[in-house]
């Protein structure tokens, strides 16, 4: 079944986390220790500096209610982006599906925050497989009958993990960001892109590698998940190779920002030439289930219409997905 990308979108808060900035938390960290481990140069946030900065984030609960964004309102940003670039409205959109990697409530999904957000009344759910989410959202579209679906699909993936992160701990200070992704698909009328080749796998017998609690902060065992990362995400990229690259139409790399050593890592296992791997990690940290889409947003008018782009992410679970983007016409033709 084919599945065809309409538009794309992303937003990240104005708060900025700089290197510079943690360094004055006294945590034992510095812009050349964090630079020589993760790559990461600064990263947003939708909590208020001054909270970060007075608290460490010492109660999480308390962090619920000092952000300046709700997860829905990332992803709401986002998603006017994408319907903007795809010639559509709010109107036209017939289901919600978000997902994520700790969702601001147990309920409602954060799907239906999302469409209330845009003032549309239509199905919607959440999806959420933690970073690998957006992936998967696309890998379960891609197995429906195209009847059973309306015309166009909103999916998001967000996350805001700041306020989950204990900024007295350098090691996950150091990593998250906060942003939106949205895109506009369908399977019925053909788009600027067609998404090939979806697969989603998962190891839950190692899912206590990487957790987020109800309340609680984020933890994970740092080395253990960056090996099984770089492994993952370089078989998937040589499968996607293997299907789809030809001499004709240049192949790039856009993987789940964790951090740039890790994607360095499968750079050069992969062979991937520098001018055909993008990210955005350096500049706003791991953004979880927005971060593969959002790199690719942020260059949607650099785009041609011989690219093909293949996409992988790692997550907790322990999740891996995977798709190719291909390109049939220029963003920036519209």
């Amino acid at each position: 079944m084919s599945l065809f990308l309409h538009g794309l979108g992303h937003f990240h808060p104005d708060n900025e986390i700089t290197n510079r900035f943690l360094e004055e938390l006294d945590i034992g960290t510095s812009d050349e220790w964090i630079l020589e481990r993760v790559g990461i140069r600064s990263r947003r946030t939708v909590l208020p500096l001054d909270f970060i900065r007075t608290t460490r984030n010492a109660d999480t609960r308390a962090a619920m209610e000092a952000v300046e964004f709700t997860s829905a309102e990332l992803g709401a940003r986002a998603a006017e982006m994408a319907l903007e670039r795809a010639g559509l409205t709010a109107a036209d959109i017939g289901m919600v599906i978000s997902g994520s990697s700790g969702a601001d409530f147990q309920s409602p999904a954060d799907a239906c925050m999302v469409a209330s957000h845009l003032g549309i009344d239509v199905p919607a759910l959440d999806l959420n497989s933690a970073c690998t989410s957006f992936l998967t959202q696309l890998h379960f579209l891609s197995m429906m009958q195209p009847d059973k679906l309306p015309t166009f699909v909103l999916i998001v993936g967000v996350d805001s993990l700041t306020k989950t992160v204990d900024y007295s701990d350098r090691s996950a200070s150091v990593l998250w960001g906060d942003a939106g992704a949205a895109a506009v698909v369908s399977t019925q009328e053909p788009g600027i892109a067609e998404v090939l080749g979806t697969t989603m796998e998962s190891r839950p017998t190692a899912g206590d590698k990487v957790v987020v609690p109800r309340a609680g902060y984020f933890d994970q065992s740092g080395r253990t998940v960056q090996a099984f990362a770089i492994k993952k995400t370089a078989l998937c990229l040589d499968r996607l190779r293997t299907e789809f690259e030809t001499p004709e139409r240049p192949m790039h790399f856009v993987g789940h920002q964790a951090n740039l050593r890790m994607l360095e890592s499968v750079c050069r296992r992969c062979d991937i030439p520098d001018d055909r791997h993008h990210y955005n990690v350096e500049w706003y940290g791991n953004t979880g289930a927005a971060s593969s889409a959002s790199v690719i947003s942020q260059r949607w008018e650099k785009w041609g219409a011989n690219d093909d782009i293949a996409v992988a992410g790692v997550g907790a679970g322990l999740t891996w997905a995977s798709y190719l983007l291909r390109f049939v016409s220029s963003p920036g033709a519209r």
